[in-house]
């Protein structure tokens, strides 16, 4: 059975969403609440397998009550929000505090869309009530030294990153860590909905002083920029520059952690370093082990910084890093590396 607690400080919504888990057996409401607080309480208390999270509530705001519980007490949570949720700037800053999904809040029963929208929401809660999240670790001062970070053989050209399931914030703690005269070109492989890539961009290119833009086919890669894989395209590198692909999807994905590394350790060999995040799932790793082949160097986010260890525990796990870091020390350790 999974425990469900909704927080929304409209009765009708309360009703709304308790009808619609009522219509799929497995889940149970285990507590309502009517503002941020009262959800981050009966969090502590019940312990519930997920929480649906309301924005505009009183006394504390969903935002704040969801950055709340994934510090105290972490817990899958799905906002749930009358708000405009295909505003990228909005599902962004819903995942920055802790949220696993952003979904619209169903109509009202009977109206058009209504099934479509509640089966979404069901199945999302289903999927997210089995994910295992860690604590939020409080960051420790900027500026200190990367705990068992070593000196880079090669220097490193290029940086590649993969990452999934809180990524978007651990993205924009690294880059907005960054100098503007970083001296290597980076390229992210990011998992997100379609349609967010360019918002994506610009989310993370308002907090960082490096160029942060959505990677083209053939244009050269420079310096000091973050080139983003577009919606539905592999993003890689040929030669010395950005290459982005329409080949399959590889083990379901596409953009593709794999693809990116494997194919900077084709161009660059030893002078690439490959970074993988926090995130859902393996997506990367089969790259990771052609770029450590290469001589290149593997780095990993570490279990207890991130929201899920799912892609980077399972390079972990495999034998593949040759550093394992919290996530306010890898922006010092990629700028020792280049």
């Amino acid at each position: 059975m999974i425990r469900v607690v909704v927080a929304d400080d409209m009765q009708a919504s309360l009703q709304l969403l308790e009808a619609i888990f009522a219509l799929e057996p497995g889940f149970e409401i285990a507590g309502r609440a009517r503002d941020g607080r009262d959800a981050v309480e009966l969090t502590q208390r019940l312990k519930p397998d997920l929480v649906t999270m309301d924005i505009q509530m009183p006394v504390m705001n969903g935002f704040d009550a969801t950055l709340r519980i994934m510090t105290d007490c972490p817990t899958p949570i799905i906002v749930v929000s009358g708000q405009d949720v295909s505003s990228v700037g909005f599902a962004l800053n819903a995942m920055k505090a802790g949220a696993l999904a952003v979904v619209p809040k169903p109509v009202a029963p009977g109206a058009p869309g209504f099934e479509e929208q509640a089966r979404h929401l069901l199945t999302m809660a289903r999927a997210m009530a089995g994910v295992k999240l860690l604590p939020r670790v409080q960051p420790t001062r900027p500026g200190e030294t990367a705990p068992g970070a070593r000196a880079q053989r090669t220097r490193a050209r290029v940086v590649a990153i993969a990452a999934s399931t809180g990524g978007p914030p651990a993205l924009s703690r690294i880059l907005s860590e960054l100098p503007a005269d970083f001296r290597a070109p980076l390229l992210v492989v990011q998992h997100i909905a379609e349609g967010f890539a360019e918002g994506l961009a610009k989310w993370l290119g308002e907090a960082s002083p490096l160029r942060v833009k959505v990677g083209e086919d053939g244009e050269p890669l420079a310096p000091g920029t973050v080139y983003l894989a577009p919606d539905r395209r592999h993003l890689g590198v040929k030669g010395d520059q950005v290459e982005v692909s329409d080949a399959a999807p590889i083990d379901g994905f596409k953009p593709s952690g794999t693809y990116l590394f494997e194919s900077v350790a084709r161009s660059f060999g030893p002078a690439a370093l490959g970074l993988i995040l926090t995130g859902m799932g393996r997506d990367g790793v089969q790259g990771l082990a052609a770029l450590r082949a290469a001589g290149g160097t593997v780095v990993a986010q570490d279990k207890d910084s991130s929201v899920i260890f799912g892609m980077n525990g399972e390079a972990v796990l495999g034998g593949l890093t040759d550093e394992v870091l919290p996530l306010d020390a890898i922006a010092y350790l990629l700028m020792q590396a280049v």
